[in-house]
């Protein structure tokens, strides 16, 4: 036998036992049982969908899943059972646990009402497609409630007040990616003090909803606009006024009207011979 034939046959030889010793190796190896960590859990009802804000809760809607029992939820559900028949007063997404702090009080029912905070007013407001902010003005968003009276004069009458809903949809997802939601009517939370504004500003004239940034909450502070400013009568300068130290807030300084000089009338007077004129006013 050459060289050549002994090196070949040594090598297939050291080839046939790597593969049977890793072959062996493999099987020793896939025999050997799978240690799982056991880590304490417990049961937890979340949403089983996405699930809108006013919606009365069913067993369909509820799931339980494993929750680590080192990191509990406050708030949450072991059962289904204490949640169904109660209503959401916020949104919730899937796989999201429903706590008490997302439910209406028991026997409250379901719908809009339990979503309503105490000492708050839900009003409605009829609008069209222009009125409403092309569609925009959907729960969540923040507005300004602009009056305009016979068309003489607009101003704004309440100010960052949170939209609750959008026509008769409760669910917020139907923004999703800014899609606008075209309605007749738009219900606002407000104060007591602020549905009275909005009811009378409603009766008498022509009400305009001010889409404005959710994180601005300045109060808006204007005098108004006037037809006749609109016609080229000249508007009052601006002052700043700087509130808190981080915004500035430009308010139209009071019109100071100046008082037309009095007119003056000249009266000749003759006395026997003597002629002269007095000024009167």
């Amino acid at each position: 036998m050459n060289r050549r034939n002994r090196t070949l046959i040594v090598l297939f030889v050291a080839v046939g036992l790597a593969s049977a010793a890793t072959f062996l190796v493999y099987r020793a190896i896939s025999r050997i049982p799978v240690r799982q960590v056991e880590v304490a859990s417990s049961y937890v009802a979340v949403a089983a969908e996405d699930l809108p804000m006013g919606i009365r809760l069913t067993k369909d809607h509820v799931k339980l899943v494993g929750w680590p029992s080192a990191n509990p939820v406050h708030g949450s559900f072991s059962t289904a059972e204490p949640l169904v028949g109660r209503g959401l007063v916020q949104g919730v997404k899937a796989n999201e646990p429903l706590t008490e702090s997302k439910l209406a009080p028991i026997a409250a029912g379901a719908g809009l009402p339990p979503a309503i905070p105490p000492g708050m007013r839900a009003l409605s407001v009829r609008v069209n497609d222009v009125v409403g902010v092309a569609g925009f003005a959907v729960p969540g968003t923040r507005v300004d409630v602009l009056v305009t009276l016979n068309s003489n004069m607009s101003r704004a009458v309440v100010s960052n007040v949170q939209v609750l809903t959008a026509g008769t949809l409760y669910d917020q997802e139907q923004a999703k990616d800014g899609k606008p939601i075209p309605s007749t009517v738009v219900t606002l939370l407000l104060t007591p003090e602020d549905a009275e504004r909005i009811a009378l500003a409603q009766s008498a004239g022509g009400v305009t909803l001010v889409l404005r940034n959710p994180l601005d909450l300045v109060p808006t502070e204007t005098r108004g606009v006037h037809l006749a400013s609109l016609m080229g009568a000249p508007d009052p300068a601006p002052e700043v006024k700087v509130e808190k130290g981080q915004r500035r807030v430009f308010v139209p300084k009071p019109v100071v009207v100046a008082e037309a000089p009095p007119k003056m009338y000249s009266v000749e007077a003759i006395r026997a011979a003597k002629r002269s004129e007095e000024v009167v006013k």
